[in-house]
């Protein structure tokens, strides 16, 4: 269990620009100090460290990316959103949530850095990414979006196309230029797949794009014949292709739980295990095999159980997987998978699952720093079974190969910043 942090016991360059009166800014140091004191401890600086699934608060930046929504109408109708305070609500379709147990957990609380954004110009999320890369020690870190992962279950398809394009442009048009060293994989809408086409016709040679995303949470089935073109977009490209998991409030299934625990734990997995099912027992793999494919925020326990019951569903039913040529388990074992949130509790289970996953070359750290449940990378450091060249692999270096990322940046040594006010 993490000791709790005096502002007193920081050392002065982790707390050089901390105003301890503003309780947002302390609480968000106190996170990122315990970072920096780990990454420092461990010497993570001798090794390259890759976050594949870090997140910002797009909202803290609407009013510059509704500026490219398309169609005037919809534009519009965002602006008025935003002057009415409820640009979530109105065009993400964010549901009501307890996730934050009622401001007992940190998810979003990072507005201090609006006052350096008012003094640089430059957005507020690059300041809070930077921040974050130094005091967890980080060469790269790759950037997904937080309220628009609802967008996949959108009532209208029309907002999930015109929202995603406009925050990829602003993503790639005025954040990613302004630092080598943050990356993202485009969002792309796929409830729209003439969209999608448009989507990597555009961004694919952008600077910082190392792939492109699905939001999880979403109903059309993935071995539709409609993606079959999105998927040879990708594989020509030589892109990978993730999917981000999410929960829906207002799941049929969720509706039947009380706390927010239970629907948290089946939620964040239940999307992916079935896009993962339909995309082995439809030999997905098998018609596009130098496609690569991530998935992202769903832990791993679930998956020794479901290579388990795929293989045994398999061998009594090959007639029903005609494109199969090997057990479903063996195409998984070809995937990529994020680590976040790491099951710790349960250390030997860790240890099964990444050796069915070939975790050495295919596991790649993941922080989903700042949500509540992130993890540091001690959470792979820190285990007692992965061989040296192992953690490495997974640290950076597996992430390094498959985003096509460059060496190590010239960072300085683990702090964390703030700007109270």
């Amino acid at each position: 269990m993490a000791v709790d942090i005096k502002p007193e016991e920081l050392a002065p360059e982790l707390a050089r620009a901390v105003n301890v009166h503003d309780r947002g800014a302390w609480r968000q140091s106190k996170h990122l100090a315990r970072a920096a004191k780990q990454a420092a401890d461990r010497r993570l600086a001798d090794y390259l460290m890759v976050d594949s699934d870090a997140h910002h608060y797009e909202t803290e930046s609407w009013a510059d990316i509704i500026k490219y929504l398309e169609d005037p109408v919809l534009r519009h109708r965002a602006e008025n959103a935003l002057l009415g305070g409820r640009p979530n609500l109105d065009m993400t379709h964010g549901a009501p949530t307890r996730q934050n147990v009622y401001g007992r957990i940190l998810t979003d609380d990072r507005t201090y850095f609006r006052g350096e954004r008012e003094e640089s110009g430059k957005p507020a999320d690059l300041a809070m990414i930077r921040n974050e890369m130094n005091a967890i020690g980080l060469d790269y870190q790759v950037v997904f979006p937080t309220p628009m992962l609802s967008l996949g279950m959108h009532p209208d398809h029309q907002i999930e196309s015109a929202l995603s394009w406009a925050y990829s442009r602003w993503m790639t048009e005025e954040l990613l230029p302004q630092d080598d060293y943050i990356k993202t994989m485009v969002y792309l809408p796929f409830n729209d797949p003439d969209a999608c086409e448009r989507v990597i016709d555009h961004f694919s040679d952008k600077p910082g794009v190392v792939g492109f995303e699905v939001t999880s949470a979403r109903y059309k089935p993935v071995h539709d014949d409609v993606y079959m073109r999105i998927y040879a977009m990708l594989e020509e490209r030589g892109l990978p292709i993730a999917f981000h998991a999410g929960f829906y409030d207002w799941e049929r299934f969720n509706v039947g739980m009380n706390k927010f625990i239970s629907v948290h734990s089946i939620g964040f997995v239940i999307y992916n295990l079935i896009h993962m099912i339909n995309i082995v027992i439809n030999g997905i793999p098998e018609r596009f095999p130098n496609l690569k494919i991530v998935w992202i925020e769903s832990g791993l326990a679930w998956l020794p159980f479901l290579m388990q019951r795929l293989d045994n569903e398999y061998t009594m039913r090959t007639s029903e997987a005609p494109l199969l040529k090997k057990l479903p388990s063996e195409y998984m074992r070809d995937f990529f998978y994020t680590s976040q949130p790491l099951e710790i509790a349960d250390p030997e289970g860790v240890e099964m699952s990444m050796e069915m996953i070939n975790a050495e070359t295919q596991l790649l750290f993941a922080s989903d720093y700042p949500h509540w449940d992130f993890n540091l990378p001690c959470t792979i450091y820190d285990l007692p079974f992965l061989s040296e060249q192992g953690k490495r692999n997974i640290l950076g270096e597996n992430a390094q190969k498959l985003f096509k990322l460059g060496g190590k940046r010239p960072k300085p040594a683990p702090t964390v910043t703030g700007n109270g006010h």
